[in-house]
């Protein structure tokens, strides 16, 4: 992600939630206030949703399953997202895939995980394996009471709100940022972008690739846009070996196995920076019929398949050379 604008703008770079977070806003005198009000906002989302931490609420509830567990309300909050998600989805974006990452090895912190072996491709996830199949809950049941605050998932369910809670969150700082500073403000957490307050003049330019630890050059395109996120879902960026397969995170509900990659990167451009991340993680998911189903939402996309090649929905820019 790049900038490239006529306004002064201040930024802050560091690393969190193990990831990059990039914070920009258009007064410099804000930067300090700027970046306590994020590192708040992230403090507070890694307390309730992680799942590498044992005492946060999330972790609480997948070891209390089968029980009401009560939660800080920013859980409850979390996880109305997640199913908000999962309905508009029709189930493609699912929070109770918990299971399904700790058996494809993902138990931790993915900086931790084994990468892939030098020279394997994109296409170089192996095909799911034979398993056999049982009937498990899924996200119409979990139960949340919000009078206590509390949650309960079914005994062997475990959640996991990766698909979700990111791209929450940037939105979420975003908008505090610039409620609390006045300052146009633009937060990237992993190339997840959330935008809040005016934009500069010539708009927040943004630089979008398979990685976005990749720098303007590699295979990519920037972009402008002036209110709203973007976000960037792909099965390349996030890889590990595990049992003598390369695996990535993001999982197909319907099979419990990481998803056989179609498109190796799916960014889309929304109102939010959450709403963008529910539609390129379940774009993803839904492979060729991706294109068809972003265009009926009339969400701008850009989706590039595994060979290289780009296919843009809606008004997502064409740069030279490519066509809808």
């Amino acid at each position: 992600m790049t900038t490239t604008i006529s306004r002064t703008l201040a930024s802050a770079r560091w690393e969190a939630l193990g990831t990059s977070v990039v914070l920009l806003v258009d007064d410099p005198g804000a930067l300090a206030r700027a970046r306590a009000i994020v590192e708040r906002e992230l403090r507070a989302i890694d307390r309730a949703c992680s799942r590498f931490r044992p005492d946060s609420d999330l972790q609480r509830v997948n070891a209390g399953a089968g029980r009401f567990v009560g939660v800080d309300p920013l859980l409850i909050e979390a996880i109305e997202v997640a199913l908000r998600a999962a309905v508009l989805t029709d189930g493609d974006v699912d929070p109770t895939v918990g299971n399904a990452l700790i058996l494809a090895g993902y138990d931790r912190d993915w900086t931790l995980l084994e990468g892939p072996k030098p020279g394997q491709g994109f296409a170089a996830v192996a095909p799911p394996p034979a398993i056999t199949a049982r009937v498990t809950p899924g996200w119409r049941a979990i139960e949340l009471d919000r009078e206590r605050s509390a949650i309960r998932v079914p005994t062997g369910v475990r959640l996991d709100l990766g698909a979700t809670a990111k791209a929450w969150v940037a939105d979420r700082a975003a908008a505090a940022v610039h409620g609390a500073t006045g300052a146009g403000s633009l937060i990237s957490l992993g190339g997840d972008i959330a935008t809040a307050g005016a934009a500069p003049e010539e708009g927040w330019r943004i630089y979008v690739t398979d990685d976005h630890r990749r720098v303007p050059g590699e295979q990519g395109q920037t972009i402008s846009i002036r209110a709203g996120g973007i976000a960037t879902s792909s099965t390349t960026a996030r890889r590990w070996r595990h049992e003598g397969r390369t695996q990535h995170h993001i999982i197909d509900p319907a099979t419990g196995a990481p998803v056989a990659p179609s498109w190796r990167t799916v960014s889309v451009a929304a109102e939010t920076c959450l709403d963008a991340n529910i539609a390129s993680t379940a774009a993803l998911i839904r492979a060729d019929a991706a294109p068809a189903w972003l265009g009926q939402l009339r969400l701008p996309a850009r989706l590039v398949s595994n060979n290289g090649a780009v296919c843009l929905v809606g008004d997502w820019p064409a740069e030279e050379g490519e066509s809808r």
